[in-house]
């Protein structure tokens, strides 16, 4: 059972606006590239005050090499009599179902699972993550980075097996359900992004990519080289200007759109998509312009115009031609 490590918030404080329920995952993959899989994934599932209801794990075999063995433990031996991932998805999916993804850096484990399940031909039930990175930030909690080791040891969590899927999603519900009754004493809005199911997928291998082991492999949307902008850099964006095609376009940190989709959308609207910042840039899109990232702190040292995601959203509709 999970310690109480803080004071609940009264029923009449709690915010009528937060989600009734969350699903707090944590997958270990073979890697972190867009072709590589799930070997193992738990949920813990909350109820909407943080409160344990259950959990559940299950390994999974991805039909390839495993990866950094010496990061997670699992062997191809291990792996091999593991279920795979399309013979999990309905019973992964009944976890996510109604729920509130919840990790640390949910950008990623969103984007495993999506990947996973459109590699299956279905779609995950979530609609809604939160990252308990962004989340430590809302609260000005005082850690010296933002590992999950840093997030667990402020609130008194010992990690048992780190590396783990299980224990890592026990750590992190330990840790968020303290900071979710933080946020609702303090009226903080939580820092909810969509989540787009992924339905493109092609069974192409990934150029470059060496297999091992002889498994086959596949990847969501092959990367490809973009051809190069076609027209000029008209220079910075301006506020309450439209896009103008040929600005170069830089994105930096979590995005509710895939990355990949979003990137391709401002190709097709006539925008470079600069895959670094630097005094041309001419706009620079992210969610947290706090953040320090390499991207936003030159952003700050240029002058680079920063909006978030939403607001690019927008002006993408509208792009003034070239």
């Amino acid at each position: 059972m999970l310690e109480d490590l803080t004071t609940a918030a009264s029923p009449a404080s709690w915010p009528a606006a937060y989600p009734q329920g969350y699903a707090v995952v944590d997958v270990e993959t073979t890697g972190l590239a867009r072709d590589d899989r799930i070997i193992s994934a738990a949920v813990y599932r909350l109820d909407a005050r943080g409160e344990v209801e259950d959990h559940w794990y299950t390994m999974v075999n991805p039909e390839r090499d495993p990866g950094p063995v010496w990061i997670h433990g699992l062997t191809s031996d291990v792996l091999e009599g593991a279920p795979l991932f399309q013979d999990i998805a309905e019973e992964f999916a009944a976890r996510l179902a109604d729920r509130v993804l919840v990790a640390h850096n949910a950008v990623f484990d969103w984007s495993m699972i999506a990947r996973e399940y459109a590699r299956a031909e279905r779609e995950a039930p979530v609609r809604q993550r939160l990252c308990t990175i962004a989340l430590s930030k809302e609260l000005g909690l005082p850690l010296p980075n933002h590992k999950l080791a840093s997030l667990a040891a402020h609130f008194g969590v010992v990690q048992q097996r780190a590396h783990h899927a299980l224990d890592d999603a026990r750590v992190l519900a330990e840790a968020f359900r303290p900071s979710l009754r933080a946020a609702a004493d303090r009226g903080v809005r939580l820092p909810l992004l969509e989540c787009r199911p992924l339905t493109e997928w092609s069974s192409a291998p990934s150029i470059g990519r060496q297999q091992s082991g002889g498994y086959p492999s596949g990847s969501w949307r092959p990367s490809r080289k973009r051809p190069a902008c076609p027209y000029p850099n008209p220079g910075r964006y301006e506020e309450d200007k439209p896009l103008k095609q040929g600005m170069r376009i830089a994105f930096s940190g979590d995005t509710s759109v895939d990355r990949e989709l979003l990137e391709d959308r401002a190709v097709e609207a006539g925008l470079h998509v600069a895959t670094s910042l630097s005094r041309l840039t001419s706009l620079l899109v992210t969610n947290d312009p706090d953040s320090s990232t390499s991207k936003v702190v030159k952003a700050r040292q240029f002058g680079t115009p920063v909006i978030d995601e939403a607001a690019f959203g927008q002006l993408l509709r509208d792009v003034e031609p070239a």
